[in-house]
């Protein structure tokens, strides 16, 4: 491929910061300005015409920003870049909003991620990149051009085998729903084997409708049992508090979080805080401020890094997917 361009917008250009090092590659210099109507402008300030541009940002909101307005920021850039000549456009988003809406439930229901996936194409990204989807199927199936579904499973097993090394007693890995059962076995299977004893496996009945969660069963024995309660996102925590609280009134003597993305919204820290957790680990795919102690930062970077590192050089990139 031609010259490698790494790009981020001001917000997230700590994290993007991250990968460029990681990558031994300097960010490419751009335009922001907003103006006094609400609008604003983007553009590339490095020659792009015939390179392979990486745009590195992840899409959520924050005090300064909706996630509305990053989404069309990058949208609004990655044309800029298509229109500046860039010979292959990749979107880079650790953490890529409107994932949870992943299929119909109730009549007329929209399917953001399709819509999502239509915006991105039309403006001419050419790969996107993502951390973890919500919904695999749902992410690949909505996207024409080619994607990238990075796992953060190595992360989370490290930390997993610095807090079990020592650990006598049973373990097992519980998914706070049924659809992350796959989720976590994947993880269970992968601790099993690097520890070389069993690890159990549970997970806990959930119903949702609009924001009420229901439910609340666990599948699976626990008793006696350090466990590990694994997903994909915690945002308000709701689900992991129920989760927490049927694993301490299964008997589970040790109980840590690990999720790929930590959103932590509202009463989150809260809730959380309230719970017999021990320790909580996300990864930096969403920027962390003023984590409580129990709380534990997993860089992705690296990871992001790798997968831009080999897709610039033609591959093999599949085996981050596995």
């Amino acid at each position: 491929m031609s010259r490698l361009k790494l790009f981020s917008l001001d917000a997230g250009a700590d994290f993007a910061g991250r990968v460029a090092a990681a990558l031994g590659e300097p960010l490419a210099r751009h335009e922001e300005r907003c103006f006094a109507d609400g609008e604003h402008k983007v553009r590339p300030l490095d020659d792009v015409e015939g390179a392979d541009v990486f745009l590195v940002q992840s899409l959520y909101r924050d005090h300064c920003s909706s996630v509305d307005e990053k989404l069309l920021r990058c949208l609004f850039f990655i044309g800029a870049l298509r229109d500046a000549g860039a010979a292959r456009i990749t979107a880079v988003m650790p953490y890529l909003c409107y994932g949870r809406k992943d299929r119909r439930t109730k009549l007329h229901d929209p399917l953001p991620t399709r819509y999502l996936a239509s915006l991105f194409e039309a403006v001419g990204t050419q790969v996107v990149v993502t951390l973890d989807a919500h919904n695999l199927a749902a992410f690949e199936n909505a996207f024409r051009c080619r994607t990238l579904h990075l796992l953060s499973e190595s992360l989370l097993l490290e930390f997993a085998l610095s807090q079990l090394l020592a650990e006598p007693r049973p373990l097992s890995v519980l998914s706070p729903d049924e659809g992350g059962i796959k989720r976590a076995e994947a993880l269970r299977e992968a601790l099993s084997e690097r520890l070389g004893r069993p690890v159990g496996c549970a997970f806990v009945e959930k119903y949702r409708s609009g924001e009420k969660i229901s439910g609340g069963t666990l599948v699976g024995e626990v008793q006696g049992a350090v466990v590990l309660v694994v997903d994909d996102l915690i945002a308000s925590g709701a689900t992991l508090c129920r989760a927490v609280e049927a694993a301490h009134g299964g008997g589970a003597q040790r109980i840590l979080a690990l999720a790929s993305h930590g959103q932590f919204s509202g009463d989150a820290f809260s809730n959380l805080s309230q719970l017999p957790l021990e320790a909580v680990a996300v990864t930096n795919s969403l920027p962390q401020l003023n984590l409580p102690q129990s709380f534990h930062l997993l860089d992705c970077a690296p990871l992001m890094a790798e997968a831009i590192r080999r897709l610039h050089d033609c591959g093999p990139v599949s085996e981050l997917t596995l």
